[in-house]
């Protein structure tokens, strides 16, 4: 366990530091204090170390999600930014998560990102229907398309600059709350006062 460890915190600290060509096996291995033979024996492939770290970072971010639930919600945009900012915070404390999520992309990262993006729209649209924001009868379908879009336009806002920017992460806000608001109850959506 300490050396996997060891391991992936080398690859999070080359990712951050030098991006993800930098993060080779044999990098890892001399910044872990661990020869590369060896690294092998717990990670067949450079792929494996990347599943390694994504899930390590998908299983933070969904605790720091499961926190949520005790905040007063007015609107279903409150629902949104509740969720998508502690997510855009994290991205900006993690640089090598976003190293993995842009430049990283293999075949075999395709379905933890997917999960990841599948839980979240999952737990936000419990959060939805649990507040009485959205009408109960909405279908999961829509809040994952929600999350797709906005999704996607959080991936353009990371690749435009290393911590998000901001004005395309606002209007990633906008589209999901305004496509989300054609679901809510009547009295939940956003409110001017």
């Amino acid at each position: 366990m300490a050396r996997v460890k060891a391991i992936l915190d080398a690859a999070e600290e080359i990712l951050s530091e030098g991006g993800y060509e930098a993060a080779t096996l044999k990098a890892i291995g001399e910044r872990a204090g661990i020869p590369t033979p060896s690294v092998y024996h717990y990670f067949k492939d450079r792929y494996q170390v990347d599943s390694a770290i994504i899930r390590r970072h998908s299983d933070a971010l969904l605790g720091v999600l499961d926190g949520i639930g005790d905040e007063e919600f007015r609107s279903v945009s409150d629902v949104v930014s509740l969720v998508l900012d502690p997510i855009v915070a994290y991205f900006r404390a993690h640089p090598s998560c976003v190293q993995l999520w842009f430049s990283g992309r293999h075949d075999a990262l395709g379905a933890q990102f997917k999960d990841f993006d599948d839980q979240v729209a999952e737990r936000l649209w419990r959060l939805g229907i649990g507040r009485g924001l959205l009408r109960v009868d909405t279908p999961l379908l829509v809040m994952r398309l929600a999350f797709e879009a906005g999704g996607r336009l959080f991936d353009v806002a990371f690749q435009q600059d290393p911590n998000g920017d901001e004005t395309t992460i606002t209007e990633a806000k906008r589209m999901m709350s305004a496509y989300l608001e054609t679901y809510a109850e009547e009295s939940a959506v956003r409110r001017t006062d």
